[in-house]
């Protein structure tokens, strides 16, 4: 008996589908391999608390027969601007889907901008329309279809332009993410001599991460220190949700079970206090981190150092000198010492720290930044 011919195989073989039909792959009731041996392929890629990925039948440049097909790809094979697939109700103008077989899939769990324009989160069907200059990239809110034979454009959720560029040699339809930032990234679809790139930016992602923060902060993890104060932390260095951040630095401060007034906490907590307009109350608590235990020379070293760049050159003399007196002849002591009294005017005083400092000095840079010291502040010019 004579098997039917499916009336779009040959369609499916020669325009951009770069394989053969499903119904062929399915006609045998068991697994075989791929249609025109095109492998199944995922990329996935995180941004932030983003998950980005793509998955796609793969076709080579070398056909099933293995002829060379390098040089007849694009504007050939994937022929420019929409193509008549010969069947189904795309008609005559049909995009590339992007690769071979079932539709190529691009997939987000959030809501993104692509090339700056805004898609929400879902499963897409992912399509070009190819040129020799610009591409147009589509995003369908189908993504379950056989190819492109079936794409109606009243489906599209977005479509963005993009610029190919020459590439190096891909035997393999490959989608790679060439640039991947916390809040971006960058995918090109990359085949033969070509890539095509287009990017993919989370515009709220610092809002995502202080929400999932006040999740943590109400599961096990609120029962720890570290926790509290990670999160406080985060917020300051990114000067954002400050008020919230300072009760947070207070409960990793004041708490009855996961409080503690070290240093480091105490320190953060001033700061928040002060990023919030609360002066006085960051004065107060800054106090109590440099009368804390937990201060090392280091410590104290470092926020005198702060104070200079502040600024506040008389302030900075003050807490070197109390670092002298709590850890005496302790490195860095006698290097603040000597930059304290610099910047007040004390030149005389400031060479005499610079050089024992010198004599302590723990290796070769701070060596030779100790040796200019004393140089400097000889000839009688400051030293910063």
């Amino acid at each position: 008996m004579r098997r039917p011919v499916l009336p779009f195989a040959a369609a499916a073989l020669a325009v951009a589908a770069l394989a053969t039909t499903p119904a062929l792959a399915q006609a045998s009731g068991v697994t075989l391999p791929p249609s025109g041996d095109n492998q199944r392929a995922k990329v996935v890629q995180q941004m932030g608390l983003v998950e980005v990925s793509i998955e796609y039948s793969s076709p080579d440049v070398h056909a099933p027969d293995g002829s060379d097909r390098h040089g007849k790809i694009w504007g050939d094979l994937v022929p420019f601007g929409l193509a008549d697939l010969g069947y189904g109700p795309c008609g005559k103008e049909c995009p590339w889907r992007g690769g071979a077989n079932e539709n190529t899939v691009f997939a987000v769990d959030h809501d993104v901008e692509i090339q700056g324009k805004k898609l929400p989160a879902g499963r897409y069907g992912l399509h070009f329309i190819p040129g020799p200059e610009e591409w147009t990239v589509i995003f369908s809110k189908r993504s379950t279809d056989w190819g492109s034979f079936f794409y109606d454009p009243k489906e599209d959720a977005l479509r963005v332009p993009a610029k190919p560029h020459k590439n190096p040699y891909r035997e393999w339809l490959s989608y790679e993410f060439t640039d991947r930032q916390l809040d971006r990234a960058t995918v090109e679809l990359q085949w033969e001599d070509l890539a095509l790139p287009f990017e993919i930016r989370v515009p709220d992602m610092i809002d995502l991460y202080v929400a999932n923060l006040r999740r943590e902060l109400r599961t096990g993890s609120a029962f720890t220190h570290a926790a509290w104060l990670n999160a406080a932390r985060f917020c300051l260095e990114r000067k954002v949700n400050l008020p919230e951040a300072e009760t947070w630095a207070e409960q990793a401060v004041r708490d009855a079970f996961v409080g503690r007034r070290t240093f480091e906490a105490l320190t953060l907590l001033a700061d928040l206090q002060s990023a919030n307009g609360k002066g006085d109350a960051a004065t107060k608590t800054m106090a109590e981190a440099i009368a804390s235990t937990t201060a090392g020379p280091f410590d104290i070293h470092s926020y005198g150092r702060r104070l200079m760049r502040d600024g506040k050159p008389k302030e900075a003399l003050a807490v070197f000198q109390l670092n002298a007196k709590r850890h005496p002849d302790e490195w860095p002591v006698q290097v603040g010492l000597a930059r304290g009294y610099s910047a007040v005017g004390d030149l005389k005083q400031a060479l005499v720290h610079a050089r024992i400092a010198l004599k302590q000095a723990p290796d070769e840079v701070n060596r030779k930044s100790l040796e200019k010291a004393v140089e400097t502040l000889s000839q009688g010019k400051p030293w910063s």
